[in-house]
């Protein structure tokens, strides 16, 4: 009887291997694509899921053309949050003005005449020197996530609700410059921001701004306001002319206000389990979409609110 060739005995061998092998070495099971679109999971999600605001974090700015509310983060930028605090229950910001609007960038707001010790308004009892809040320490820091890489941060997730960037091997973690961020407009020097003059993120986001300036919350509702306001002149923005100017009626603090006034809102909670679920419906796309990327980042998920209950 002839020999059978080597190479067939090889293959026979590695068949009769494979059954023991697949044993030891399961596949990685694919991710189950959802079921649900993204308004259904949200439509779905347990009350639970879902945060009231805190009133002494979120403020209202009212202008005649409606009103912005904004959620400070207290927890990346204590001291620039306090003074927010402060300016709004003193009504600091009651009068002033929207001075900037540049394409495709941001909103700013503050004291036209800030820049003139003569004219400038009072900080009252505000601090007027505050060191920079660009990072707070990652250790400790209860992060979810985001397995989607990201071009500027090695990690990035979510925290109380805020896009989050962070490098482990620095030791640093920042909320990121994604649409509707709010930060703290500075001079030349690190550490010349004091919350008297904010902006907000109208355009994509400009994420090389991140450990540049400190942060100090987002826009919860109405950035569809600043985002349409007449963009200013050539000089980054700024208005040329006074009246093209939109005017701040005024700034509460929502704990300053009666409760019958405020806004009822909720937040959908980055700690539920509703929250990865809604990842994964963005990040796999169905229905409409004739291409999936399978992907997503910090920036392209925003977290919803609702009316309050």
């Amino acid at each position: 009887m002839k020999k059978a060739p080597l190479a067939t005995l090889l293959a026979a061998l590695l068949i009769a291997a494979l059954p023991a092998f697949a044993a030891k070495h399961p596949a990685a099971k694919k991710p189950a694509v959802p079921t649900k679109s993204s308004a259904d999971i949200i439509k779905d999600s347990p009350d639970g899921d879902w945060r009231e605001l805190d009133p002494d974090n979120t403020i209202l700015m009212e202008f005649a053309q409606g009103q912005v509310l904004i959620e400070l983060a207290p927890r990346f930028a204590p001291k620039h949050a306090a003074n927010i605090r402060e300016m709004a229950h003193t009504g600091f910001y009651d009068g002033l003005a929207v001075v900037r609007v540049q394409d495709n960038f941001v909103a700013q707001w503050g004291d036209p005449d800030g820049d003139d010790p003569a004219k400038a308004r009072s900080l009252g009892k505000a601090e007027a020197h505050l060191p920079a809040e660009f990072s707070i320490p990652l250790k400790g820091l209860p992060l979810k996530k985001l397995p989607d890489v990201d071009g500027w941060a090695p990690v990035t997730g979510f925290v109380d609700g805020f896009p989050v960037a962070a490098n482990p091997k620095t030791g640093q973690a920042w909320l990121a410059h994604c649409y509707g961020m709010v930060g703290a407009g500075r001079g030349n020097e690190a550490d010349s921001s004091t919350g008297g003059e904010l902006y907000a993120v109208i355009g994509q986001a400009p994420r090389g701004l991140d450990l540049n300036i400190t942060v100090v919350g987002r826009v919860l509702s109405g950035i569809e306001l600043l985002s349409s306001l007449p963009r200013g002149g050539p000089n980054m923005g700024f208005y040329d002319q006074a009246e093209q100017r939109t005017a701040i009626k005024r700034v509460r603090l929502l704990a300053d206000m009666p409760e019958a006034e405020r806004p009822h809102l909720q937040v959908l909670r980055t700690d539920s389990k509703t929250w990865p679920q809604l990842l994964d419906a963005r990040r796999n796309r169905t229905g409409w979409f004739v291409y999936n990327p399978k992907h997503i980042d910090v920036c392209s998920a925003t977290v919803p609110t609702r009316p309050g209950k």
